[in-house]
């Protein structure tokens, strides 16, 4: 057999050394073997008729156990790329690259090899020491120096400044006098926040405009999107994803989508982008646009409960310690999206669930969130809550999905707030047990102090005005009390957000009844209540969205196209305060229409003024399945 190969080099007119494979043996010379070449560039061999490996490729790897080139093997012809195939002239336009094994390509050829972590040469094998693109990939470093928006003018002084980027702590105790001789258990205080203006309308590309600098300055923004271009997305939801990105960006239109979603790796890589960037602005935070089916994450393990908490980087889990905030605001696409997946990110990362449901929605959706986050004027926001009688200790602090603490034997409490947008409020319902004090005519109750990272100037600022809460104790009660408006207002809001998740609880398990029975009874005793009588918007806002959640549990078709997702995204602005898209919320002449701040309600004015390719029907997103992208284990 090795004679027969020495032949085979010599017809052929190789002047390289040939390895014959040990599986051949002489005593198979019925066996016939060919050589042949492809463009006279890479050769092949056809494997012998009892070989069940089938013909190897074209091109040799070093596993091959075929023929085996040499480093000194043979040469593509000279003037052709051994890439492309087409000719290499100098003065035709191109520029060539010649390697130090003396084969020359295209520079262009050369690159894109070379950028997927090829550092081997295609003809002879050689492993290259100098390439055109020595640098690491695994860093991103392709994000821009940043510029120093923030120019504080000599004329202003730090009072001025003060004056306008300050928050605003405002405290409302339930009554405002309770009896000398009569104690008062879940006495509520109402905390409000209001965050400052920022004195500018930020545009999508960046720019402001305003009158003075500090009024143009807003804090610089680090945003990565996650878009989902698995096969689920196909059709109509990749055309609206372009849109909506369309809406910041200009070069998504090459999107194509396909294979399956992997919702962990994307955030993954995210996460990374964030941690390897080289300049860093304050404002951190990942849009996920997906239908949410992830088919490697979670629905790769059978026999389990599923762990949403897998699908979210530790780096970017809320509270981590590890002093990086990266909210995740996710949006769900269509009726076959996993609402549950979606909602659960955002709440993990301490970002928000919008719920997609009609084509015309996204863009106005997107743009929304886009409002908020260029208008962030408040970080890191910290309020304490101290109780001063002392006698008095804290019951409970309501603050919905914040992180709250109670120390010093309940006389405490501290809330953890973070990011504010410009103009956006919160409100915390804290109680206190009032014990009977006939001592003197007026009782202090509490004092409530903050602090938080101005996001223009980056320094700490405390709210050195604390508020204190004070009621009066007269001897004897003076007609009828009457309850704040404004504590009536949150616990109507506590009230509604409760039901909303005792109703979901009670879908789940498959008894849409009850869940209907839940949000029905919350929204009788919503409307007998002193806020809504007087009018209240908030309170028209959640009496309009009990009644769409009953709608969407009327049967279990229904709840699973729509319901779930519409309440979690209503759970989702409700324990965080902040504006979400599902239904028709964006819409001005919508009920529901909660925390919109101007920032947001003037960045979809904007988004609904732009257009974006031909004018869309309002339809509802249809189902697309992902294709399978492997053979799930068993």
């Amino acid at each position: 057999m090795g004679s027969k190969w020495r032949k085979l080099k010599l017809v052929l007119g190789l002047d390289s050394c040939v390895h014959i494979p040990r599986a051949f043996d002489d005593s198979s010379s019925s066996s016939s073997a060919a050589a042949r070449f492809s463009g006279g560039i890479s050769p092949a061999v056809v494997s012998p008729p009892g070989d069940t490996s089938g013909y190897r490729p074209s091109t040799p790897t070093p596993s091959s156990s075929g023929l085996r080139l040499p480093k000194s093997g043979p040469k593509s012809p000279k003037g052709t790329c051994a890439i492309c195939l087409y000719t290499m002239k100098p003065g035709q336009g191109h520029a060539i690259f010649t390697a130090e094994c003396s084969h020359s390509f295209h520079f262009h050829c050369i690159t894109s090899n070379v950028k997927h972590g090829n550092q081997i040469c295609p003809v002879c094998r050689a492993k290259w020491k100098e390439v055109p693109l020595p640098s690491p990939q695994a860093v991103f470093d392709d994000d821009e120096a940043l510029d120093q928006q923030t120019i504080i003018s000599p004329h202003k002084n730090e009072t001025d400044h003060n004056v306008v980027n300050t928050v605003e702590i405002k405290t409302y105790p339930e009554v405002s006098a309770v009896p000398k001789s009569a104690a008062h258990d879940a006495f509520a205080v109402l905390i409000h926040l209001k965050a400052p203006h920022s004195g500018t309308k930020p545009d999508i590309d960046g720019n402001s405009t305003g009158s003075s600098p500090v009024e143009n300055s807003r804090a610089s923004v680090d945003l990565v999107t996650v878009l989902d271009v698995s096969g689920s997305m196909a059709g109509t939801k990749l055309a609206l994803l372009k849109r909506a990105m369309g809406f910041a960006l200009q070069a998504v239109n090459s999107l194509v989508s396909n294979g399956g979603t992997n919702i962990a790796e994307g955030l993954r890589k995210g996460a990374k982008v964030f941690a390897d960037r080289r300049w860093k602005n304050s404002v951190c935070s990942i849009i996920l646009l997906s239908d949410g089916q992830d088919t490697y994450t979670v629905n790769s393990r059978p026999n389990s409960g599923t762990d949403y908490q897998s699908l979210v980087p530790n780096s970017i889990h809320r509270n981590n310690g590890m002093g990086m905030q990266i909210p995740v605001h996710a949006f769900g696409f269509g009726s076959d999206h996993d609402a549950t997946s979606m909602h659960s990110i955002s709440e993990i990362s301490g970002g928000t669930f919008s719920f997609i449901e009609a084509e015309d929605v996204i863009q106005d959706a997107f743009a929304q969130c886009i409002g908020g986050l260029l208008s962030v004027v408040v970080q890191e926001l910290q309020v304490e809550v101290e109780c001063v009688h002392p006698h008095l200790q804290l019951s409970s602090v309501k603050a919905g999905s914040y992180q709250t603490s109670l120390v010093a034997n309940a006389r405490l409490a501290t809330i953890n707030v973070g990011d504010l947008y410009a103009e956006e409020e919160r409100d915390f319902l804290v109680t206190v047990n009032v014990p009977v004090d006939k001592s003197s005519d007026e009782m202090s109750l509490l004092i409530v102090r903050g602090l938080y990272r101005d996001s223009i100037t980056k320094e700490m600022v405390a709210l050195e005005e604390a508020s204190e809460v004070k009621i009066q104790r007269p001897d004897v009660r003076n007609g009828e009390l009457v309850v704040s408006i404004e504590v009536d207002r949150q616990r109507n809001r506590l009230r509604a957000a409760e039901a909303m998740s005792e109703a979901r609880v009670a879908a789940e398990r498959g008894d849409l009844s009850t869940a209907v029975s839940v949000l029905d009874t919350c929204h009788k005793a919503l409307s007998e209540t002193v806020s809504a009588q007087a009018g209240d918007r908030l309170c028209v806002s959640l009496s309009a969205e009990l009644k769409e959640m009953q709608e969407r549990m009327a049967n279990q078709r229904i709840y699973e196209q729509s319901g779930r997702a519409y309440v979690l995204s209503g759970l989702s602005s409700h324990s965080w305060q902040r504006a979400t898209a599902r239904g028709d919320s964006t819409d001005s002449s919508s009920l529901v229409q909660s925390y919109q701040t101007p920032s947001m309600v003037d960045m979809v004015t904007r988004s609904q003024t732009m257009v974006f390719g031909a004018p869309q029907n309002k339809r509802v997103l249809r189902p697309a399945k992902s294709f399978p992208e492997r053979q799930r284990r068993q």
